[in-house]
């Protein structure tokens, strides 16, 4: 079992930046051993793939509808995943979760942007940005 908090967010201007933290807590939490992601969703939309940690090691992924204006990172120490969201534009507005799913279900290699290909899901944390 793995549960997931998220914090951060809030109301901020057009062009002004925040960061999304999510603290994974569970006896078999390692970020070695979990896929972790960031997924978003706006009022009567679909939940959207943001970003992506894979469980094993190598490069992020970005979707492109964020790719450098936010950056995913983690911290081992604190089993923590952050979203540092730059440059924010109106259209980024909406409900922000953190998302894991267990390497037995993740391939070396593979990169899962489904929301059904995750299993534990955080509450979620507004963000709110005004034009």
């Amino acid at each position: 079992q793995v549960q997931l908090v998220e914090s951060g967010g809030g109301l901020v201007q057009a062009g002004g930046s925040t960061r999304l933290s999510c603290v994974a807590s569970g006896r078999t939490f390692s970020f070695n051993t979990w896929t972790t992601a960031w997924f978003r969703q706006a009022p009567g939309k679909e939940r959207e793939f943001v970003a992506q940690i894979p469980w094993y090691g190598g490069d992020t992924h970005h979707a492109d509808s964020v790719k450098g204006r936010f950056t995913i990172s983690m911290d081992n120490a604190k089993n923590t995943v952050y979203l540092q969201m730059d440059s924010l534009k109106s259209e980024d507005t909406a409900v922000y979760v953190c998302a894991a799913v267990h390497s037995s279900r993740v391939g070396y290699g593979a990169r899962p942007t489904n929301p059904t290909s995750y299993d534990y899901w955080g509450q979620g944390t507004q963000v709110t940005v005004s034009s």
